[in-house]
């Protein structure tokens, strides 16, 4: 079997420098009248979004009762890991598992499991995005196929432990007493200015077409907020040095992510950093598991738009849990956490065999949970 390194270009040799292509996220360079303007689209498709997620989820509440998808807590993880690789991104399907729970889809079980699987499946992109960089004629000899075999194998480490405490938690009661929303003179304001529009929509459309026009909007208001946040380009990781400690990287990732509300946009800004040696691949680790945790920032503002205290709580359970088991495992078990992110991604990368049964895989073990 051919290796992968042999596929790619990459090569044996000591990290190189190349100039690295720029990758800019957010809008920092654009006027102050042109963010404005974006924000307030942004804000207006976003509360928009969830007022039509919320009505199709009411409308679908027939179909879904009792089917595959919603027959178990199983299933909706299938759902939401299997959705969030088909979307390439994890947040609209985190907005639809809290959308379907305040329509009364799915009980809080249910929709913390799919927000868990959403978390799964985000990180399948930056795998995605580092074939496509490798396939590159101009990509450099170190393809960075290892950053997404990293962020898939990291988010499961951290994610399925912190799930099994975040479920107790919440199943437990522990967090009940926690009612967090947006002040009522707050979400009428929104509703007065962007509330009439759901319902509007929801006059001239059959209710099944509700929810994935949604999601459909959602994906544009995230498009207009990431061209609002400030600018962060790869030119600003560069100073002569590798970052090591594990907890600067781990802050870093937290910030960044926070910066840009995505996990797959703070990930993806990997791909060129390490396929041009400015990053050691290794050292990415912690900086994958901070960008996990607070790219819930974006799904806890929806919760608390919804209004509905169980959404809340089943963000906060998931914030917590992951939070608790990440900070543990790096102050704990770092060493062996790369140890076995390593190996696992020799493994994967071992040649072009192992890396299909590997994504064959990633889409395989949500359809088996659906089916379960």
């Amino acid at each position: 079997m051919e290796p992968l390194s042999k596929i790619t270009g990459s090569g044996p040799g000591p990290y190189h420098r190349q100039p690295v292509p720029e990758v800019r996220l957010g809008g920092g360079d654009r006027p102050w009248w042109v963010r404005l303007g974006l924000l307030l689209a942004g804000l207006g498709l976003f509360v928009t979004a969830l007022g039509l997620m919320k009505s199709g989820a009411r409308s679908l509440i027939p179909s879904l009762e009792g089917s595959a998808f919603t027959d178990s807590a199983w299933s909706t993880l299938g759902v939401g890991w299997l959705g969030a690789c088909i979307l390439l991104s994890g947040s609209p399907v985190a907005a639809s598992a809290l959308t379907l729970l305040d329509g009364g889809a799915i009980d809080r079980s249910q929709s913390f499991a799919m927000l868990t699987g959403s978390r799964l499946g985000a990180s399948f992109v930056v795998l995605v995005v580092g074939v496509v960089y490798a396939l590159r004629r101009n990509a450099g000899r170190r393809a960075p196929l290892s950053i997404g075999v990293y962020a898939l194998a990291v988010t499961a480490f951290a994610y399925l432990p912190g799930a099994a405490l975040g479920w107790w938690l919440l199943t437990e009661g522990h967090l009940d007493g926690i009612d967090l929303a947006a002040s009522p003179g707050f979400v009428s304001v929104t509703d007065r200015a962007f509330g009439w529009l759901p319902d509007l929509l929801a006059e001239h459309l059959a209710g099944g077409l509700l929810f994935p026009l949604g999601v459909a909007v959602l994906l544009g208001a995230f498009a207009c907020i990431d061209r609002v946040l400030p600018a962060v380009d790869s030119e600003r990781f560069e100073h002569g040095r590798r970052l090591s400690n594990p907890w600067v990287m781990f802050g870093l990732g937290c910030f960044v992510a926070l910066l840009t509300l995505s996990v797959s946009v703070a990930l993806t800004l990997l791909v060129p950093l390490v396929a041009n040696g400015y990053l050691k691949r290794e050292d990415t680790l912690p900086y994958i598991a901070g960008a996990n945790i607070t790219t819930l920032a974006d799904t806890l503002v929806a919760a608390v738009l919804l209004g509905n205290p169980d959404a809340v709580r089943v963000v906060l359970a998931e914030v917590i849990g992951v939070t608790t088991v990440t900070v543990l495992l790096i102050a704990v078990a770092y060493p062996l956490i790369r140890r076995g992110a390593i190996a696992w991604a020799r493994v994967v990368l071992g040649g072009r065999r192992q890396l299909a049964t590997f994504v064959a895989l990633l889409l395989a073990v949500p359809i088996g949970l659906i089916a379960i």
